[in-house]
Parts: C-alpha cells; sequence; structure tokens
C-alpha cells in the first residue's frame, strides 16, 4: 500500500498483491483451481489456426496497433468474440487438455508506441508496433490453443531508484536518463540520492539513504547481469502510458469471451529502492541493514510452471522479457522442468535502441546485441524460439 507517513521503511505502492496464494482478478490459487475443476464433458481438442476476425482500422492497420487513442469498447468486443465462439465451435478453456499460457510482459503505450516515454523501437523505429500486431494476430489465430493470457504491467510512481529525479551529482544537480549510476560513483559522491527525498525512507536520515543506495549499486554489479541504469520517467501509475496498448487490450478481451477463460493482470515495478525488470521477482529483495527489501512471487511462479506451455512475447527484449526468461529459466532448472515447456515469440519483441537526437543514425543506447546474445543462450538452453507465424496447437 501507499505511505506517505515520513520514516516508513521504504515508499511502496503495491497495486496488486498475492503473496497469500491469491492470484490476479480475484482468483485464489489458479494453478491448484485448474487441476480440481471438472472437465468439460467433451474435452476440446487443439484447432488449426483460425482465421483473423476483422478489425476496427484500416487496412494498413486493421487492429489499430498503432494508434495511442484507440480504446475498444468492452461490450462490442464481447459481442464480437461471442459471434466468433459460436461460429468455430470454440469451448471453454478449463476443458483444454493441454494448458497454455501466454504471458505478455509490458505491452504497454509508454513501450509500444512513438509517444510513449519510453517507446522500444528498436533499430529500426518501428519495433513495438510491429510487434504488437503480431502478437495480437497470434492471439486470434490461436483462439483455441491458448487456455489463459497473463499481462504485465510495469508500474511506477515519480522518485524510484531508477529514475533521473532520484539522483543528483555532487554539484547537486539532477543526473540524465540513459546513464549508469555506479557504486564507486556513490562511494566518490559524484551521484548521491537526493537528499530531499530521504525523509521517505529508513529512518529519514540523508545518511540512511546514501547507505542503501550504494548497497543497491554494489549488489546489482555483484551479479554480473547489468549495472544501475536510469531511464526516462514512464508507466506512471494512473497514465494514459500505463494502460495496455488498446490492439492487445482488444486481443485479451476477445479471448476472455471467446474461451470464457481467465486474463490476469500482474503488476511489478512498485517498489521505490529496487529495480522489477523480471515479472517474477525485483532485482535487489535485501535491504543494507538486513531488513526485507520486496520479495518473489512466488504463487506466479508455481502458477507458470505448471503450465504444459509457456508462451512469452512482449517489451522490452532487452530488459523485462530477458531477466523475466532467465527468471523462469533458472526456475524451471531447478524443478527439473524442461526447458522445450518455453516459447518465445522472437517476432513479438524488441531492443531498447534509443536513437541520439543530435547525431542521426546512432544511437544513445542500444542494447540489441544482448538480446542477440540472449537468444542464442536461450536457443541452446532447449528453448523454443518460435514465430507468431507458428500454429501452437502441438506445443506443450
Amino acid at each position: 500500500m501507499a505511505r506517505s507517513a515520513p520514516h516508513a521503511p521504504h515508499l511502496r505502492v503495491r497495486v496488486i498483491e498475492h503473496p497469500d496464494g491469491a492470484m490476479p482478478g480475484g482468483m485464489h490459487d489458479r494453478s491448484n483451481a485448474a487441476r480440481l475443476l471438472p472437465r468439460a464433458a467433451s474435452v476440446a481438442a487443439d484447432m488449426p489456426l483460425l482465421p483473423l476476425p476483422p478489425g476496427a482500422g484500416t487496412d494498413a492497420d486493421p487492429y489499430r496497433s498503432g494508434d495511442w487513442s484507440y480504446d475498444p469498447e468492452p461490450s462490442r468486443v464481447a459481442a464480437a468474440a461471442a459471434a466468433w465462439r459460436s461460429r468455430h465451435d470454440l469451448a471453454p478453456a478449463t476443458g483444454d487438455e493441454a494448458r497454455r499460457i501466454l504471458l505478455l510482459v509490458d505491452e504497454q503505450r509508454d513501450f509500444c508506441l512513438p509517444r510513449g516515454s519510453l517507446y522500444v523501437g528498436g533499430r529500426s523505429g518501428r519495433g513495438a508496433i510491429g510487434d504488437t500486431d503480431r502478437v495480437v494476430r497470434f492471439i486470434y489465430r490461436n483462439l483455441g490453443n491458448l487456455s489463459e493470457i497473463a499481462s504485465s504491467l510495469d508500474s511506477h510512481t515519480p522518485q524510484q531508484i531508477f529514475f533521473s529525479s532520484f539522483w543528483v551529482d555532487a554539484a547537486g544537480n539532477q543526473l540524465d536518463s540513459y546513464r549508469e549510476v555506479l557504486a564507486s560513483e556513490v562511494e566518490a559522491g559524484e551521484a548521491a540520492p537526493n537528499p530531499a527525498l530521504a525523509g521517505w525512507f529508513g529512518d529519514g536520515t540523508v545518511e540512511w539513504l546514501g547507505r542503501q543506495a550504494l548497497d543497491y549499486c554494489r549488489r546489482l554489479e555483484a551479479t554480473g547481469r547489468y549495472r544501475l541504469t536510469l531511464w526516462p520517467p514512464h508507466c506512471f501509475l494512473g497514465s494514459e502510458g500505463h494502460g495496455l496498448v488498446g490492439a492487445v487490450q482488444e486481443a485479451r478481451l476477445f479471448f476472455s469471451h471467446a474461451r470464457s477463460a481467465e486474463t490476469p493482470i500482474l503488476i511489478k515495478g512498485t517498489n521505490a529502492l529496487t529495480e522489477n525488470y523480471s515479472v517474477l521477482a525485483p532485482e535487489v529483495l535485501v535491504r543494507h541493514d538486513g531488513v526485507e527489501l520486496d520479495r518473489r512471487n512466488e504463487t506466479l511462479i508455481d502458477w507458470l510452471l505448471e503450465a504444459d506451455a509457456l508462451i512469452v512475447a512482449g517489451q522490452a527484449a532487452s530488459h523485462c522479457v530477458r531477466h523475466t526468461v532467465d527468471d523462469l529459466l533458472a526456475e524451471m532448472a531447478s524443478r527439473s522442468v524442461p526447458a522445450a515447456r518455453l516459447h518465445l515469440l522472437a517476432d513479438c519483441m524488441s531492443a531498447v535502441a534509443a536513437p541520439n537526437p543530435e547525431k542521426s543514425g546512432e544511437f544513445v543506447a542500444d542494447f540489441t546485441p544482448e538480446v542477440e546474445a540472449s537468444m542464442k543462450r536461450w536457443r541452446e538452453a532447449g528453448v523454443h524460439i518460435a514465430s507468431s507465424e507458428d500454429d501452437a496447437s502441438d506445443w506443450a
């Protein structure tokens, strides 16, 4: 919950919590419930690819994947899905013999559209727009082969450790976005938490927040995965940019009505003192003084790994998708779950590649090589690197 009183252990907004086994969408321990639900009298067999339903847009963008303002009307979508269900004899998803979950990572306006504050255009500049169009087409074609669709939402407030507003230099000036903050810089006083924020954390002192910031940078660097990167403001709770792209929202609603299925929303990233790239867990779980900072979402991990097939798409391939996939593989290995159960829609995700406004053709930050290396590593680990054009009926 949000804390406004000074000296709170850490500023924390948790819109949806489920440490006690309650799943998003009001469900309780959905993974166990799925096994206890009675099977339909006639269990639905896996289906071939379906035709694409008509979209609300133009021939160039039928599903309005590139439209910031598109907000599909729920009752219209429900009626269209009901007609589609009848036309194609779609059975309730609870009767599926193979349970396939599609995990959509951060398909939000701020990431997926050029107007967004952290648009993931890739090197082409069109990355996330094309990714969105392909993933909604995948959903429509595979309506009969997906059992559930879960969507994570990156969810932030203005004063978090990965935003430049959290940091100042030795002269008290705010640091720039798209730069790293190193533990050595914090130690030397070249980078420090904004002292005006100190009253919101720990014992309310500048010293406590400084120790926490230094410890955080050290812990990140010790993992060898990456160092603290400062991002432009994005996905603020309550903002337009926080919401799902209209085309994705429409597709998940259509699926829900066509298959009588759950489409849970997973909130992540609200803790002010740690990044939360992975859908499964924040980056750092313990404060410098040994107190718990945050925790892994064990219920979600269990739920995802009990699926016969877990399909992943979203943004950005270089960050939230990459960390989610790495965490999933580690969990799968620890439980002897074959990596082949994990399917990545490689053409439905892009890397962060932020253009340099002062030098055409150059980038302020380009994480494409990290994605290329990760794809190679995942393929070698046994992950199925798939395409949105594929038929998912035999994925298990």
